[in-house]
């Protein structure tokens, strides 16, 4: 401080001497003035020069040796950004010998520059933390975590407290006091910053609980978001729907509200396939010996209809909690046959993973026959593989079902309508279209012709077909 008094006063009488060599006499307001000049001049300078030399040593140490952090603090230009604290300094500690005469210039002077050294102070902390979350998000452990809200509230909190200091600097009362003056407008602030305050507390849970992530699924119960979340802030989580819209919605609304997240389903081993058909009533029977040799040709139910025949005539009759471990079915029934069947088919299948729950289970009968739900997980997530693996297992079902002797329950259309009139009216089943798979037994290629259905003597007139428009 006394170098700094030494410098001020040299410069001073430096400025009245060039004053009165020029103008001939002394003038203590045209010195003040002329000095005040030369201390933002200095000041400006001495900031200039010390930049260039903080900058130019920053550049040689990262081309020897510098990391991520300090290259993202160069490109940000924090360094420069602190080294506008030298102005106020140095007109702080140069500038009250030009005005001791007038103390109430120099007080709003002093005051401006303690809030513009607190504000660049604040903005350069904000900077780097800007910064230093820029380069730890890009870490595995931090990549997915919805942080960009707490930085945002910290920054938020310096700017506030900045705000606070400059007003009490002001008005040159103590923060403190400025604080507690605060409690009277509490319920404004309340009202005005509502949106942010909430904000503010469900970041902070989204964040602790680590409820949502960028790149996570999630899904609103009775809302329009059905997609992926592509930012969380303090005021807005933006989420990406599958047919490209881009839905805005309070954070609190995530906390307050049922919210469905598919990160489960993406981290674990598969994703859930549970579909199920209606089986008609009618159709489930006991199984027959003819049935069950006609069933041993499909390779995959051949060693396990023989273990079950060997295991009753053990007298061994259980099927759950059965010590031969066999798949779950039953050679009792056609449908319990076809649960076998699909178990063994899908455990066999090289897209189910086999290490989560898979059943096949019959659910409770209702007035159109005995649902038959399928339960298992793909071992493919991805939404386009996953449906098509679940409509090649439903279609396989569909089709080797009437093997069995069962038919799904199917509510009859205009086409059932029609073939059955005509079947009354005495046509051939084979002059018709649309005659459900396995409704018709097979033909035997050696029936003597004699046995052979008898052809309509009457077949229906073929179709004219319409006459185009001239």
């Amino acid at each position: 401080m006394n170098k700094a008094y030494e410098v001020a006063d040299r410069l001073m009488e430096w400025v009245s001497s060039l004053l009165h060599r020029i103008t001939g006499e002394s003038s203590p307001v045209w010195d003040r003035i002329v000095y005040g000049i030369l201390v933002f001049v200095i000041a400006i300078v001495v900031a200039r020069i010390l930049r260039m030399i903080v900058i130019y040593v920053i550049h040689r140490i990262i081309k020897y040796k510098g990391g991520d952090l300090l290259k993202g603090l160069v490109e940000a230009k924090v360094f420069t950004h602190i080294t506008h604290v030298i102005p106020p300094l140095v007109i702080l500690s140069l500038l009250p010998f030009a005005f001791h005469g007038t103390p109430e210039l120099l007080r709003i002077i002093e005051k401006v520059c303690w809030i513009y050294l607190l504000g660049v102070l604040v903005f350069s902390i904000n900077t780097q933390i800007s910064v230093f979350w820029r380069i730890y998000s890009r870490r595995t452990a931090f990549r997915d975590r919805p942080m960009k809200g707490m930085i945002q509230i910290i920054k938020g909190l310096l700017i506030g407290i900045w705000v606070i200091i400059a007003v009490s600097i002001l008005i040159e009362r103590s923060p403190m006091a400025l604080i507690t003056g605060l409690g009277a407008f509490a319920a404004v602030l309340m009202l005005i910053f509502k949106d942010s305050i909430l904000g503010f507390v469900a970041g902070v849970q989204l964040s602790q609980n680590d409820m949502i992530r960028n790149g996570d699924w999630i899904v609103v119960p009775g809302g329009a978001v059905n997609g992926v979340v592509i930012d969380v802030s303090l005021n807005t989580v933006k989420v990406q729907n599958f047919d490209n819209t881009i839905v805005t919605i309070p954070p609190y609304s995530l906390i307050s509200g049922e919210v469905q997240n598919w990160r489960g389903m993406s981290d674990s081993g598969g994703r859930r396939i549970m579909r199920s058909f209606t089986i008609d009533l009618n159709t489930v029977k006991f199984c027959t010996p003819e049935l069950l040799q006609n069933l041993k040709q499909i390779d995959i139910l051949r060693d396990f209809i023989e273990k079950k025949e060997a295991q009753q005539q053990k007298g061994i009759v259980e099927n759950t909690e059965n010590s031969a471990g066999l798949v779950n079915g039953t050679i009792e029934t056609n449908l319990g046959l076809f649960r076998a069947y699909m178990t063994l088919y899908l455990q066999q299948h090289k897209f189910i993973n086999d290490q989560l729950t898979l059943m096949v289970r019959t659910l409770n009968p209702n007035d159109n026959g005995l649902p038959l739900q399928l339960y298992c997980f793909s071992a493919n997530k991805n939404w386009v593989s996953y449906e098509s693996i679940q409509a090649e297992i439903f279609e396989h079902y569909a089709a080797i079902m009437p093997r069995f002797g069962l038919y799904p329950f199917q509510n009859p259309s205009g086409r059932d309508y029609i073939n059955s009139a005509l079947l009354t009216a005495g046509h051939n089943p084979d002059e018709l279209w649309g005659i459900p798979w396995g409704t018709m037994k097979e033909k035997n290629t050696e029936v003597p012709p004699s046995v052979k259905p008898e052809v309509s003597a009457t077949p229906p007139p073929k179709p004219i077909p319409p006459i185009p428009p001239k």
